[in-house]
């Protein structure tokens, strides 16, 4: 059945791709809905498919200061601008995708779980759509809302970082309809601070709506684990944050396994590598004694 073009605009805004179209002032080409098949090889996927990149890094750049807000411009649209360095300059957002796509275990049974509840479950659930997006044609409506839901619901097609951001998103869009157009290219990263946290606690509180739209997605055995799998990624996604921010990551030269420069997070930790009072220093034994007696 043919979705109309309304309910395209409601997913199309959720997941952030025509907020992002407008804040960077992108017009995609329209591609003969003929193509739209979902190889790599078709111009539209290829596109579509760094866009999705682009947004997961800025919804990331979002994530990374909600932990450890710095200078940067993401920590000032939160409300939380600091002067001392943040995740921004700790290049914490690169830690994140980094980790996401290579290191957490997840299976790719549940994330595809995810993306395809975002384009499914979730997709054509009514919001208030801003005025600043950006009004296209249905035919390239059509094209964007087919590419975007290929990619949603190939297992193999999205990493990881994309899918975690599609998610903050169109939670972001649900806390707040407003951020779905505006500074930034994700509706997570022009959320306020608080509105930040609404977000994080739909996922660790079992939003029934996402709840159900997951759980509709998962293979037996998994049917009824939803409520801790969010929780488990809610609570990793602001773990690793701190992590990537405050840990060696960012200096690391894993050619030679040593720390190039102090990292930021050693300064914003006050950690001080160098030796301590009382370091290695023997004071001598108890009450006077030269030496050890034997029992």
């Amino acid at each position: 059945m043919e979705t109309p073009h309304v309910d395209r605009r409601f997913f199309l805004t959720r997941v952030g791709v025509l907020g992002a179209l407008a804040a960077a002032g992108t017009a995609v080409p329209g591609v003969a809905r003929a193509v739209t098949s979902g190889s790599p090889a078709d111009p539209l996927v290829d596109q579509v498919a760094k866009l999705l990149a682009a947004i997961a890094r800025d919804t990331l750049n979002g994530l990374a200061v909600f932990v450890v807000p710095g200078p940067d411009a993401y920590s000032r649209t939160q409300g939380t601008p600091r002067e001392e360095p943040g995740a921004m300059e700790a290049r914490t957002p690169d830690f994140l995708i980094e980790s996401l796509d290579n290191y957490v275990p997840m299976s790719d049974q549940v994330a595809a779980a995810v993306g395809r509840a975002l384009a499914n479950g979730l997709a054509d659930v009514p919001i208030v759509v801003p005025p600043a997006i950006p009004v296209v044609t249905n035919s390239l409506l059509a094209d964007l809302d087919d590419v975007v839901k290929v990619l949603l619901r190939n297992d193999s097609a999205l990493p990881l970082s994309a899918v975690i951001a599609l998610l903050l998103n169109t939670q972001a869009v649900r806390v707040d309809p407003g951020s779905a157009a505006g500074p930034h290219l994700s509706p997570f990263s022009r959320l306020s601070f608080a509105k930040k946290a609404e977000v994080f606690e739909l996922l660790e509180q079992a939003d029934p709506q996402l709840v159900g739209s997951i759980d509709r997605e998962l293979p037996e055995p998994l049917k009824g684990s939803v409520s801790g799998i969010l929780q488990f990624i809610a609570g990793a996604l602001l773990e690793f944050s701190a992590f990537g921010a405050y840990s060696e990551w960012s200096t690391f030269d894993a050619a030679t396994l040593t720390v190039a420069k102090p990292p930021l997070g050693w300064g914003l930790a006050k950690y001080d590598p160098g030796s301590m009072d009382g370091w290695d220093e023997f004071k001598g034994y108890y009450q006077g004694r030269q030496k050890v007696s034997p029992l």
